[in-house]
Order: structure tokens, then C-alpha cells, then sequence
């Protein structure tokens, strides 16, 4: 990337670059929106902590499952008509969570709108190449900054709107993206449908790649520690709704900071491999932390605002080295790696609930520490993989172009990219 091209095409880009981009800042919202009002909702609807857990649990094994059909919806719709379906599956049940009366109703609707979510991201990265000016890094710089605003925010507009009723966030988002609805239809052109079609099998077929199953099972042990600390750290922390807000809105801020400009840094100075193993062991030692004892409210804003920097990196680095060691065209790979990671995100927060239920409120966050640990056992069976994406990096970090051709894949694979958003949501 040349940030000097990038950065000042970043304030010159048509209405409809701007237009996906707003979506993408609500689509992200979703993943940290909730966090603030999930002791809320344990309270006023007279549910239990597991229960309350499955909005991730719904939402994001939802969104795994269907990374794995994008692909074929997308390559068959076109990216627009795939991108106007998932924003009006995500207005109409995002509405539905907020006037859902009971626990089990908005878990429901949650899993729609994790459907609508998939669609979405599966072509937004797409989408947002087609038509920015600047080239692929203007536009990854535009869709870097979607992100960001998006996973900071989220907790913080959670947190107001929940402080209102902890029916707000809901209805907001419905709100919010039906605007980004309307917008998108107006403004985005029409797309081409692409010129082959993906099958059902590929991703499933993918993982028979040793490297990409090797790092997609060492995400799905990641993204395990990372979902139960999400998911579950609210409930025992003692916070209000506005103090849930901004303590994972400091968490979302090094998210974003340590995805775009963190990892890329460490990665030059100490590669791939050495840079994982320690971001790893440190979430390791965050989580353990806080398995000592859930309850200390200032103890565990700390981990949890300092485990930020540690997604971050592992996002960013683990995302890139399935990119780069697959031989698998990239948004099948892609797809493949998001089905599994998603999985272990979707199932942590459920599990840590019932662990609660049968144990102690430590266990969740323990167990969450031997399974990160056991990412970097699993990792270093990937040494050589993790090398060779090194190799295919120029000296300042940047993707050589015999290796790798972002700008031309992206245009070719525009409307089939499901799970796409995936090598560029956590990349430089």
C-alpha cells in the first residue's frame, strides 16, 4: 500500500463506497453490541446465564455454518442482490429480537440475523473494491476504518440505547441498517454475476489442506478464549450497562488499533510465527488472570480492556498466514477458516454458562486458558506453513505481487467471495 494515494483517496470515493461502508460500520456493531445489556436481560426476562449466552452462541454458529454456502449464493446472485438480501434479513430480525418478549424468541431471531450478517460480509469487501477510488488499498484503508468504528462502537451505542431499554440495541440496529439498506439499493450499481460458480463441497473440501486445517483449528482454540471472555466476562464483572459499554468500548479501540497497526509492525520485526506464539501465550496469561477470580471488578476491566491488544494481533496475523500458505483459491479458503473459528466463538460463551451452573464462576475462564494454551501447541506443527507465508512478504510487510494479487483476485472473484471479509477484517 502507498499511504499517500490511499490515505488521500480515502475522503474521494463515490456515495455508493460510502454507502456499504456505513453497513459494514452497523454489520460490526453486532458483534460487541449486546455485550453491555446481556446482565440486563438476565434480569428483566428471568433467564439463566447460559441462556442469555446463546445470542452468540445462535448468531455466530449461525454465521459459521454459513460461510460455507455464500459462496454458492453469491456466485449465482451477484454481489448486490446477495448484499441487499442479507442487510433485509438483518433489519427484519434485528426488529424481531427487540420485540421479542422472552429469551428464547430473541435467541431466534439473533440466529436470523447471523444469516443476514454472513450474506453480508460475504460481498461488502467485494463490493466496496469494485467501486472505490484508489485502487485496493484506498479501499482497504476505507474498509479497515468500517471495521474499527464498528467493534468500538458497538458497546458504547449498546450501552446508551441499552440504558433506555434493553430493547434499543435491537431496534437500533434495525434502524440504522435500513437506512444502509435503502442507501446500498440507491446508490451501489448494479454487479455482474460472476463467471463461475462455487460448489456447496469446496470449503469442506479445502480443509483437506494440512496448513489451512492446522490454522483453522488453531483459530477455533483461539476464538474460544476469546468468545468466553466476550460473552461471559460481563456477567460476574458487578458493572452498569454504561460501564459494560465503555469498558469493552477501550477494548474494541485496541482491537482496532493492534489489528491494523500493531500486527503488521510486530509481524516486521519478529515474523509471523515468534509474534503469534507470544500474543497467544499472553492471552493465555490474560485469561488466567481473570480466572483467579472472576468477581474483581478492576482486576478483570484491566484483562479484559488488555486483551484487546492480543485479538488484535492474533486476528490480524493468524487471517493473513491462512491467506498466504493456502493453495486454495483465497475465498474459499477463506470460508473454510470461518467455519471453523466460528464454531469454537459460537460455542464457548453457551459452554461457560453451563460450566457456571455446574462449578464455579472460575472453571469458564480457566478451561478458556488451557484451550488457548493448546493453540500453540497445535500452532507449532504449522512452523514451516507460518514460514512460508513470511517469505511471500516484501521487506516492508507488504504482500509481494508474484505472490499474491489482491486487487485482481478480489475483481474476479467480486460476488463469490464469502467469507472474504475474513483476510481483510483483520489485515493490514
Amino acid at each position: 500500500m502507498q499511504p499517500s494515494s490511499s490515505s488521500g483517496s480515502l475522503f474521494r470515493q463515490p456515495k455508493a463506497v460510502y454507502a456499504v461502508a456505513f453497513a459494514c460500520v452497523i454489520s460490526f456493531m453486532g458483534i460487541g453490541l449486546v455485550d453491555p445489556i446481556l446482565p440486563a436481560l438476565k434480569e428483566q426476562l428471568d433467564a439463566t446465564e447460559s441462556q442469555v449466552t446463546l445470542l452468540f452462541t445462535s448468531y455466530l454458529v449461525v454465521t459459521a455454518v454459513m460461510m460455507l454456502v455464500t459462496n454458492w449464493v453469491s456466485s449465482r446472485f451477484g454481489a448486490k442482490r446477495t448484499l441487499l438480501i442479507g442487510l433485509t434479513i438483518i433489519v427484519i430480525f434485528s426488529a424481531l429480537a427487540g420485540a421479542s418478549g422472552s429469551i428464547d424468541g430473541i435467541v431466534a431471531f439473533r440466529a436470523g440475523w447471523g444469516l443476514g450478517n454472513a450474506l453480508f460480509i460475504a460481498t461488502s469487501l467485494a463490493a466496496i473494491v469494485s467501486s472505490a477510488r484508489g485502487g485496493f488499498a484506498g479501499a482497504i484503508i476505507l474498509y479497515e476504518a468500517a471495521l474499527g468504528l464498528g467493534i468500538a462502537a458497538g458497546p458504547l451505542v449498546g450501552s446508551v440505547l441499552g440504558n433506555i431499554s434493553w430493547r434499543g440495541p435491537f431496534f437500533g440496529v434495525s434502524a440504522l441498517m435500513a437506512i444502509a439498506l435503502v442507501a446500498t439499493a440507491v446508490l451501489l450499481p448494479a454487479t455482474p454475476r460472476p463467471d463461475h460458480r462455487t460448489s456447496l463441497s469446496a470449503p469442506l473440501r479445502a480443509l483437506r489442506h494440512r496448513g489451512l486445517l492446522t490454522l483453522s483449528v488453531t483459530a477455533l482454540f483461539y476464538n474460544w478464549g476469546f468468545f468466553t471472555m466476550l460473552g461471559y466476562a460481563p456477567f460476574p464483572m458487578g458493572l452498569s450497562i454504561t460501564q459494560l459499554g465503555w469498558t469493552f468500548f477501550c477494548w474494541g479501540l485496541l482491537v482496532a488499533f493492534f489489528s491494523v497497526i500493531g500486527a503488521p509492525w510486530l509481524q516486521r520485526r519478529f515474523g509471523t510465527a515468534r509474534s503469534l506464539y507470544g500474543s497467544l501465550a499472553l492471552f493465555t496469561v490474560d485469561l488466567a488472570v481473570m480466572a483467579i477470580d472472576p468477581t474483581h471488578t478492576s482486576r478483570m476491566v484491566a484483562c479484559v480492556v488488555v486483551a484487546g491488544v492480543f485479538i488484535g494481533v492474533n486476528n490480524t496475523l493468524m487471517t493473513q498466514a491462512v491467506m498466504m500458505v493456502s493453495p486454495i483459491e483465497r475465498p474459499v479458503a477463506s470460508a473454510a477458516y470461518g467455519f471453523v473459528r466460528f464454531i469454537g466463538g459460537g460455542l464457548a460463551p453457551f459452554a461457560a454458562g453451563k460450566l457456571v451452573e455446574a462449578s464455579s464462576v472460575h472453571v469458564p475462564f480457566a478451561i478458556a486458558a488451557v484451550v488457548v494454551a493448546l493453540s500453540v501447541a497445535v500452532l507449532t506443527t504449522a512452523h514451516r506453513a507460518l514460514a512460508d507465508a513470511d517469505r511471500g512478504l516484501d521487506e516492508d510487510g507488504h504482500t509481494q505481487s508474484g505472490h499474491d494479487d489482491p486487487e485482481g483476485e478480489v475483481a474476479d472473484e467480486f460476488g463469490g467471495a464469502a467469507g472474504a471479509v475474513d483476510e481483510v477484517v483483520q489485515s493490514r
